[in-house]
């Protein structure tokens, strides 16, 4: 009967509008977890909303701290962020970019690139309302030198171009083509599409229309993932419950609200809904649904500590 409760109650929230906070506020605590020096996460709750969020800040400045994109090995090309913690070494994995969960085995949705293998190539178009929209949806990725960047970007012959902005597409009004003679060379050992962008320029540029994400739940009120960093080199990466009765999920905007009260400089906007999970020394740190069930995933981002 509980359990039975407690979905009428998250059904009532989903199926609720909601409106959209300018400014929110939450109540930050450290998490108390074994991690190494330069490694710190962070709980955060407002009760008013109500929200329930989880932060890590990481120093990428310590020679002997890195991040890499993850993607999965199992037959079927999917497992659970533990999996990916426990085989990997990581010390902190974050669900990474959308995949279909239908196929078997998984495709990724968009660019996919691990230790210098493009596993899979941009998706150069989507069909959104039947109509063919080209895209350069935003990308997190990793340099050979371990710093981190953030950019609108597309494949070509298994090369990796970024440009300044992302195409100008609006509903009903779609670009053509991808101008690559506008796009530079984007040199990343991993790179990995989700989107939209969030941050640009420590400015809050959230590229919903820009990317083709509108008419899609992703523009609502969901459970959230997301990645950034700071000028000091700091990386970020924020989960945050949704769809249950102490913690609503955040509307895009809302998300990037968050993730630059954490000083983020660029920040891009993840798979989120079910697949919105962090793992930290070896557990399960948020609640995704409200439970402790972690969906399977295709790709992830870890974060290493080196001895």
């Amino acid at each position: 009967m509980k359990h039975k409760i407690l979905f009428i109650l998250a059904f009532i929230i989903a199926c609720s509008p909601i409106a959209q906070k300018h400014e929110i506020q939450m109540n930050w605590t450290e998490f108390d977890l074994d991690l190494p020096k330069g490694i710190v996460i962070y709980e955060g709750y407002n009760k008013g909303m109500p929200l329930k969020a989880w932060v890590a800040k990481v120093d990428l400045s310590q020679d002997n701290i890195s991040a890499s994109i993850l993607s999965s090995t199992d037959k079927d090309r999917k497992e659970t962020p533990l999996h990916f913690l426990e085989h990997s070494g990581a010390r902190i994995v974050l669900n990474g970019g959308y995949f279909l969960m239908g196929n078997d085995p998984t495709q990724h949705v968009g660019l996919l690139k691990t230790n210098g293998k493009l596993e899979e190539p941009a998706s150069p178009s989507v069909i959104r309302d039947h109509s063919r929209y080209f895209i350069n949806r935003g990308a997190f990725g990793i340099k050979n030198d371990g710093t981190v960047d953030i950019a609108w970007c597309s494949t070509k012959n298994d090369s990796i171009f970024e440009w300044k902005e992302p195409l100008q597409n609006r509903p009903g009004l779609p670009k053509d083509s991808l101008p690559f003679n506008q796009a530079e060379y984007w040199d990343v050992r991993d790179a990995i599409h989700a989107g939209p962008v969030l941050i640009t320029n420590g400015l809050i540029n959230v590229t919903v229309e820009e990317e083709v994400f509108f008419n899609t739940p992703i523009a609502g009120v969901q459970p959230r993932s997301a990645i950034g960093y700071t000028k000091e080199n700091e990386l970020i990466l924020m989960v945050i419950d949704g769809r249950q009765p102490d913690s609503r999920g955040v509307y895009l905007e809302e998300l990037a609200i968050m993730m630059k009260q954490f000083h983020c400089i660029e920040a891009l906007n993840l798979d989120g809904g079910g697949s919105s999970a962090m793992v930290a020394d070896s557990r399960l740190v948020n609640r995704p649904g409200g439970r402790t069930f972690q969906r399977e995933i295709m790709s992830a981002i870890g974060v290493f500590y080196h001895n």
